[in-house]
């Protein structure tokens, strides 16, 4: 019931499924419950709450348990939240494995864990698979489905078929792979994004600037293959007049930074003069940050409609 457990409560909810949420602590599933009921009354308040039921109706279908047989019952898909750990997402698992029966959806938020490191040797094994969200999940619709090795396609086509009923945008991996593919293509960005900042070419603030006021403008609604689609006509002719000079960009990439050091230093002290580290300034600019992405999904939306 920790943050990603509370979004996909709310996202679920939303989309008029009941919802159990489970935790070992109580006061953890009651703290859960407040966060959630006042997030949604003041979503409601600024008419951006999701799904097409009332604040309350959404709230009355979240109900919270501690004994863990008793919030899977009735379950056809189960989200499991916990911190990422291998071990206790192990455990976790392992316990549902003897209790679930064979129609229920073993789903991991993992956003990094590969299923073989989850799920192998479990005697549900076709029913697993990883939908790892965005954070927050209730504001970035992308979930990427991450199938074992030997998960079921059925199992797939399931999950992507329900992500897509509670309004979420779902991915398909035909395989796993390190990182998935949000992480590859984020680690990327960071990794040379601290190269050019560690070489002294550009400040910290500025380099945010280069994302957030330009690739991630058009980003928000094109990706980057559309994008060499567009600024041609089409790819195949973008990787006639451009290839070689993207191969001589590439060719001059560094090594993978350590992220450790006098860096580390510079682009913390340029980012905390922005947003000094402590949870009153963190906490504001996160709920800005959620803001503008509610924003954003509104628009696009509208968008799409038009």
């Amino acid at each position: 019931s920790g943050l990603i457990g509370r979004n996909w409560a709310m996202v679920f909810a939303a989309g008029g499924f009941k919802v159990k949420l489970y935790d070992i602590a109580q006061q953890q599933l009651t703290s859960a419950l407040e966060n959630i009921r006042k997030q949604m009354k003041e979503m409601e308040k600024s008419g951006v709450l999701k799904g097409a039921l009332s604040a309350e109706q959404q709230l009355a279908l979240i109900s919270v348990c501690t004994d863990l047989k008793a919030a899977i019952e009735g379950a056809t898909f189960i989200q499991e939240c916990t911190p990422e750990n291998v071990e206790l997402k192990r455990k976790i698992f392992s316990q549902l494995d003897l209790i679930v029966g064979d129609n229920v959806i073993l789903s991991s938020s993992t956003s990094c864990l590969l299923p073989s490191k989850l799920f192998t040797g479990l005697k549900h094994v076709k029913q697993c698979v990883v939908s790892h969200p965005v954070n927050p999940p209730y504001f970035v619709p992308l979930v990427e489905i991450v199938p074992h090795p030997e998960t079921d396609p059925s199992t797939t086509e399931r999950t992507y078929a329900l992500m897509k009923k509670i309004g979420q945008s779902p991915v398909k991996l035909n395989r796993e792979i390190e990182g998935f593919v949000l992480n590859r293509l984020q680690y990327a960005v960071i990794s040379e994004a601290w190269r050019l900042v560690d070489e002294g070419l550009i400040s910290a603030t500025d380099l945010d600037l280069v994302v957030s006021d330009g690739l991630g403008m058009r980003y928000a609604f094109i990706g980057p293959l559309e994008t060499m689609h567009l600024n041609a006509e089409g790819v195949s002719n973008y990787c006639e007049r451009y290839a070689e000079g993207m191969k001589l960009v590439l060719n001059t990439f560094g090594p993978v930074p350590e992220f450790s050091g006098e860096t580390v230093q510079k682009v913390n002290q340029a980012l905390s003069e922005k947003i000094p580290v402590i949870p009153k300034a963190l906490d504001a600019r996160r709920k800005w940050r959620d803001e503008c992405l509610t924003g954003l999904a509104k628009l696009k939306t509208q968008m799409k409609s038009d």
